[in-house]
């Protein structure tokens, strides 16, 4: 059974083709991406189970790729592979979002300890897999109820929170005033289909105004959209 899929971001092509062969004999997957770029946009672009980062990479360095991919992605487990005396590097790294550093030259047998040890830690926080849901810096946690744009908590009242939730659950797709008052509202509501645009508005003014991108979009006539 394969046990994940898992993205190798290293521009040493042997050091990247040993990894993938052992990772794929533990039985996951393993897909190799040889420049900064490349990593970013296949990490960006597909769901893994776990990314393998090198810091000296060609492009982008493996810090500025673990940066930008920690402002749309919190959950995915990064484990940067760094050289022996880079200690800045590895600080830096774990401040920015690193689960994990492995030093170069590595034993595997420590390297696939440590990738057990950080899904493990991923899929105990993440149990519910309904928890969480994200959309370009905007965090929301349904079980707790919190919500972050970026570092700031955004305080929304409970039918706010209910109204983003189901934006959340259908993004890019546009929803018309009747389909966000029967899910939010119920089928038994009688009021007016005003109410949905009172609600976005609040909903815009704590969550779009003060951010300079603008998540929550009008589609004249029809409805609305979260979208980036």
């Amino acid at each position: 059974m394969e046990k994940g899929h898992i993205l190798i971001v290293e521009d040493e092509e042997k050091i990247a083709r040993v990894l993938q062969l052992e990772l794929e004999y533990e039985g996951y997957k393993a897909t190799i991406k040889e420049t900064g770029t490349e990593g970013l946009h296949a990490a960006l672009e597909e769901k893994f189970a776990l990314v393998l980062l090198d810091v000296m990479l060609p492009g982008l360095s493996g810090l500025e790729v673990l940066r930008r991919l920690r402002k749309t992605d919190m959950h995915t487990p990064v484990i940067l592979l760094t050289a022996r005396d880079s200690i800045p590097d590895k600080v830096t790294g774990l401040d920015i979002g690193a689960n994990d550093y492995v030093t170069k030259p590595f034993e595997i047998e420590e390297l696939l300890a440590r990738i057990r040890a950080a899904l493990r830690q991923n899929g105990s926080a993440s149990e519910d897999p309904g928890t969480f849901l994200s959309l370009g810096d905007l965090q929301v946690n349904e079980k707790t109820r919190e919500v972050k744009r970026g570092d700031q908590e955004v305080e929304l009242t409970p039918r706010e929170f209910d109204l983003l939730v189901f934006l959340l659950k259908h993004p890019q797709q546009v929803l018309t005033r009747e389909q966000i008052l029967t899910s939010v509202w119920g089928f038994d509501y009688l009021g007016d289909t005003n109410v949905v645009d009172v609600y976005i508005r609040y909903i815009r003014k704590k969550l779009d105004y003060p951010y300079e991108k603008q998540l929550i979009h009008t589609v004249r006539g029809v409805g609305y959209a979260i979208k980036e």
